[in-house]
């Protein structure tokens, strides 16, 4: 099951790589330190994991774990690798097949291999491994390293849809559950159902009304409803049964999910209807069941993951996908285990969202400094929350007048009503009506954000608050390699996706830093 590969370049592979050095560098940098990535034991952990008893053993997984590089580097699919396996020199020379005339691995074999790499945590240790080439260089150093965490947009590859259209598919795909499971035809199931808004070419077209007429949408919605009412009351009937079942149960419950997320009781009771606003944990696609509705900002909206990353100034230490409308925090704590597979952190750099983290208040009880920029303040040109003089051993806080407020466990001060009226500053702090007085939020975190705003009143606290930007040159470079849409569905192998081209994102870095300096 090893990768038996020559170490050193052929006669034949030194005549190509003399012809390519120039035009192809990153091809002729992964064949040059083959050996070095995918060494003994980093082999036999591949192996054990890869290899199942009595199962197939032709294919090293080493060899197949380049593969995944070499498709991240140039975004292929595992359609177009085979293609590249059989006719570019470039990758030829990579695997070790130079002059094949055949691939020596199927799009079958692809697909499998990343199963198995998810299930046993591989692309972590890919990621892993070029780290650890990265140190074995020596040209990177490694005292006192401060970890960088920052995310990005990752949008999602399914099919974003309205409520209408949603609903159209769930419905649909409950009907073609439905007939697998029962072994019938779905025009069978659509014909005694009375389902008549599913044989169109969408369920819109299928409505034909104008969408502009609130009666006639009304009336559109009754009759869809009813039609969801129908297929239910037939598959009580008919495939009691086979709803404990899979695919039908599946399906059952994505249509059930998509009506509680999306509908409402109607006040004026006639029964339901779509619901305004977004619900917290809406699913927009039923292509992808994981993606979630993001935001990049509080105007841009987008749909689908955020990758996140934990950096040093040069590499990428670990990543990591969550749905994007999870918070930056629930990232944190698995970054960090990764991040110190390679040590201990001296410190950390890091976007605000990431201060919710319960380790991020351990590293700073640990006497290590923690960095991000602190949130601006901003009242509309009112005094703000650093015009307050907040002394948290006291749980007090005193406004501008110097009157006094507790803070209360709940982490919000606020000031009495009575004295807020009879101030006459009250029109440089607040805008609230007579008789409620002004209130104060205090972050978690408000000890560490008092010492960030104070650092970013200097000239150098703002240098030092710069030095995450590294991580935004990581996450440029990580976009770069994988694009800004997600090519799998499902957040662990989106996961998997980013971590090899945070793969070769870091061994770009080491090429450059092997690369000779000019004359």
């Amino acid at each position: 099951m090893r990768w038996d590969v020559p170490a050193k370049l052929t006669a034949r592979e030194q005549k190509l790589v003399g012809r390519l050095r120039k035009r192809a560098s990153f091809f002729v940098f992964l064949r040059e330190i083959r050996a070095q990535l995918f060494d003994a034991s980093f082999e036999a952990e591949l192996e054990r994991a890869y290899v199942r008893p009595g199962g197939d053993k032709s294919l090293p997984p080493a060899m197949l774990a380049m593969v995944t590089l070499l498709q991240a580097y140039e975004q292929v699919s595992d359609h177009d690798a085979v293609g590249e396996a059989e006719f570019n020199l470039k990758w030829q020379l990579v695997l070790g097949c130079l002059g094949s005339e055949e691939a020596p691995f199927s799009q079958g074999v692809l697909a499998q291999f990343r199963s198995r790499m998810i299930e046993h945590d591989l692309d972590r240790k890919l990621l892993e491994r070029t780290v650890r080439l990265a140190k074995e260089t020596g040209k990177f150093g490694w005292q006192r390293v401060k970890y960088v965490l920052d995310s990005s947009p990752l949008l999602g590859a399914g099919r974003v849809e309205d409520t209408w259209n949603l609903i159209g598919r769930a419905l649909s795909t409950v009907v073609d559950c439905a007939a697998k499971c029962l072994h019938v035809q779905r025009e069978q199931i659509l014909r005694d159902a009375h389902l008549t808004l599913l044989s169109g070419p969408s369920l819109k077209s299928s409505l034909d009304i104008d969408w502009d007429d609130e009666e006639q949408k009304a009336a559109a919605f009754q009759r869809l409803m009813g039609e969801v009412k129908s297929l239910e009351e037939w598959v009580t009937r008919h495939a009691s049964a086979e709803t404990i079942q899979e695919p039908l149960r599946t399906a059952l419950a994505a249509l059930h999910r998509v009506l509680a997320q999306d509908l409402e009781p109607d006040p004026g009771g006639g029964g339901l209807v779509i619901k305004r606003g977004v619900a917290k944990d809406r699913m927009p696609s039923l292509g992808d069941k994981e993606m979630r509705h993001g935001r990049k900002s509080k105007s841009k909206l987008f749909n689908g993951y955020k990758r996140h990353i934990v950096t040093t100034q040069s590499l990428i230490l670990g990543a990591t996908v969550l749905p994007a409308n999870q918070p930056e925090h629930e990232a944190a704590e698995p970054l960090f285990q990764e991040a110190e597979q390679h040590g201990e952190a001296a410190g950390a750099l890091i976007d605000r969202g990431y201060l919710a983290s319960p380790r991020i208040e351990r590293l700073r009880k640990e006497g290590k400094e923690v960095l991000c920029k602190p949130w601006p303040s901003r009242n509309h040109g009112r005094f703000t929350k650093e015009d307050f003089l907040i002394d948290l051993d006291a749980a007090e806080l005193t406004c501008p007048a110097g009157v006094k407020a507790t803070i209360s466990d709940s982490l919000m001060a606020r000031f009495n009503a009575a004295n807020c009226d009879a101030c006459q500053r009250r029109p440089e702090c607040t805008v609230a009506e007579p008789g409620r007085g002004r209130s104060v939020s205090i972050h978690p975190q408000e000890r560490l954000l008092i010492q960030l705003r104070e650092l970013r009143k200097s000239s150098e606290g703002r240098a030092r608050l710069r030095e995450r930007v590294s991580v935004e040159h990581r996450l440029a470079r990580l976009g770069a390699i994988q694009g800004p849409r997600a090519r799998y569905k499902g957040a662990r192998r989106n996961e998997l996706d980013v971590r090899r081209c945070a793969a070769v994102a870091n061994l770009q870095v080491v090429a450059r830093a092997q690369r000779p300096l000019a004359a």
